[in-house]
């Protein structure tokens, strides 16, 4: 797995259209579900992987254009070293064209794995187990992700996800991560 960056989200419990009972809220890595903080693609601050390098730049980001941190989630991703083409898997990179220095954090906690969709091979799309619903086909944890690795890969090798989103498919590890200190969106409101 390769560090991919960060990302600030808003995660919502599980909506009613997803029928699920075992998930309670959605760590999904695409937006559909569990929103990302801005759309931060406008600000071109983000790495190779369009996530960002630090919880700093996102920071900075929110500070720069008022935008209020207070009710996000810090979550760090890693990503397979190969997406699967529906087929077979095959290498990839991340956008040459970013420049990408992923911080890693001192601390962090696996929730689990999500399989997201790249069709235009530069953000994620769609993570088919929350927008497409499959976490009521297959077993999820109650964040809506994967238990490991081996899951997702032989999901989508066995055809799982034929019936969501189109791919390639990234497999991501999903930790949660603490604000630091000094970033935290709560020390910086006061709240």
């Amino acid at each position: 797995m390769i560090p991919a960056g960060y990302m600030a989200k808003r995660v919502v419990e599980r909506p009613d259209w997803l029928h699920a009972e075992g998930v309670s809220t959605i760590y999904s890595v695409s937006s559909h579900v569990s929103k990302d903080f801005a759309d931060y693609i406008n600000f071109w601050k983000h790495n190779g992987y369009w996530l960002f390098d630090s919880p700093k730049t996102i920071v900075d980001i929110a500070l720069e254009n008022d935008i209020d941190l207070a009710d996000t989630a810090l979550f760090f991703y890693e990503v397979h070293e190969q997406q699967f083409d529906g087929r077979q898997w095959v290498r990839f990179d991340s956008t040459p064209s970013f420049c990408t220095d992923v911080q890693v954090p001192k601390a962090m906690v696996l929730e689990g794995y999500d399989v997201v969709t790249f069709v235009c091979q530069t953000s994620p799309e769609c993570s088919p187990l929350s927008c497409n619903g499959l976490a009521s086909e297959v077993g999820t944890n109650s964040r809506c992700l994967l238990q490991s690795f081996e899951q997702a890969r032989s999901l989508l090798e066995h055809g799982a996800f034929d019936h969501g989103e189109p791919g390639p498919y990234r497999v991501f590890a999903v930790y949660s991560v603490a604000w630091p200190g000094d970033l935290s969106p709560r020390a910086r409101t006061g709240h």
